[in-house]
């Protein structure tokens, strides 16, 4: 079995104790995003596993949608990130 080289680490430690590697990664071109893929892809970012950049071009994401997901990710745990949920933990926008 050969592996392919990659310029950064192949699995990292996360701060729960798990291994996150990058077969743990949704496939290339997911389009169905289900909580736990984005959380798994937020945390690869996060830990360093895959760059930002690369996470965007891989799964064909904008910067603010990424962004979306650290934060709901960060303020209320990967509940935040299911769709049905999206609403419940939004910030209410303030009227002017």
């Amino acid at each position: 079995m050969y592996l392919k080289k990659t310029s950064g680490p192949r699995s990292v430690t996360t701060a729960n104790g798990s291994i996150l590697s990058l077969d743990n990664l949704p496939p290339v071109g997911t389009l169905r995003w289900v909580a736990s893929r984005k959380a798994t892809v937020v945390r690869a970012v996060l830990y360093g596993l895959i760059s930002q950049d690369k996470a965007l071009e891989l799964y064909n994401l904008s910067i603010d949608e990424f962004q979306s997901w650290v934060q709901a990710l960060h303020d209320h745990g990967e509940t935040a990130l299911k769709t049905t949920q999206s609403q419940k933990y939004r910030q209410p926008k303030s009227e002017l």
